[in-house]
């Protein structure tokens, strides 16, 4: 928000203007509360253009970028009720594995299907912790007491955030690519919990039934499964990596897909196309700038035309939406 200063740079047209430098750009433009497109591309985001012009720096960037305020609080809520489940039962160390490459793997995934437009994929890791979380209750299904609990809990927080991805500027597409590298490294890397005494009386989501994970550790180890789901996560992650080296746009080849990243409303907008404005200053009317939009004819006037190249971008894109 910093970078963004949307009090100076959209001229005090934003959301909370009290923060000043901090405020946010309007609703309509970030309905997640949060900076401009422009912004996001600036700090790391990634987006079709800019892949095809080698900038393949930003995979690695756009996993620890949010959309908005809502974004990072949702997803930190997530992230930390998940992460001590895990921790306290298969400790940081292989938590924090999984959460790392699912990150990665989101972001390979995420650059098959981005389009001209923005996208961040800080979800990928946490729906990479989802994904490893239903593969221990496949995995132990007979030893949780309440399995209908369980499922509801990965349930709600995947619809949950699923749905927000459903708004501007958040890649649901790197999310479900983190929620199968999840998935996969479950299998091989949480197969025994932790050797700890549990209470007399546990109330958690790993409730096995039992006093103790120790009855868990003296089960026998399924080496073929772990061996299975790790080719088949190699197979994910070399396959993702080729094909994101090669620019592959799977889009291409599904025209509906984008709908799984953004919902077009009357309240934001989902324009991925490069849009193209005229523009037209005005001195006898004290510096006013009109920006008409080329492809449909829309056009708006602002009080100044003392503005950047990239703020002009992304006020023609939502002219043009």
């Amino acid at each position: 928000m910093a970078v963004n200063n949307c009090f100076e740079n959209s001229y005090g047209d934003c959301a909370l203007r009290a923060l000043g430098r901090f405020s946010f750009q309007p609703l309509p433009e970030n309905p997640l509360l949060g900076p401009s497109a422009s912004t996001l591309d600036a700090v790391g985001a990634v987006r079709r253009t800019l892949l095809t012009e080698h900038q393949t720096w930003r995979l690695f960037t756009a996993p620890w970028l949010h959309a908005g305020i809502f974004h990072l609080l949702i997803n930190l809520i997530s992230v930390m009720y998940l992460g001590i489940h895990l921790e306290q039962e298969f400790g940081p160390l292989r938590s924090g594995i999984i959460y790392t490459f699912s990150a990665l793997i989101g972001s390979l995934v995420s650059a098959l299907f981005v389009q001209d437009s923005p996208q961040v994929g800080s979800s990928a890791a946490l729906f990479g912790l989802l994904g490893a979380m239903l593969a221990v209750l496949i995995r132990y299904w007979r030893h949780f007491n309440d399995k209908c609990a369980a499922l509801l809990f990965i349930f709600s927080i995947f619809v949950i955030n699923f749905a927000l991805g459903l708004l501007p500027y958040i890649d649901n597409f790197s999310s479900i690519g983190g929620f199968m590298s999840g998935f996969l490294l479950g299998f091989v890397a949480l197969y025994k919990p932790q050797r700890r005494e549990l209470p007399p009386i546990k109330v958690g989501l790993f409730d096995y039934g039992v006093q103790s994970s120790v009855k868990l550790n003296q089960m026998l180890d399924r080496p073929v499964l772990r061996i299975v789901a790790l080719l088949l996560f190699g197979l994910v992650f070399s396959g993702c990596l080729v094909a994101a080296l090669w620019r592959i746009n799977l889009n291409q080849y599904c025209s509906w897909c984008h709908f799984f990243n953004c919902i077009p409303s009357k309240r934001w907008s989902c324009n991925d196309m490069t849009s193209s404005c005229e523009i037209l200053q005005s001195v006898e009317r004290n510096g006013e700038l009109t920006l008409t939009c080329m492809a449909n004819g829309k056009f708006r006037v602002f009080p100044f035309t003392n503005i950047s190249p990239a703020r002009m971008g992304d006020l023609c894109t939502l002219i043009c939406s």
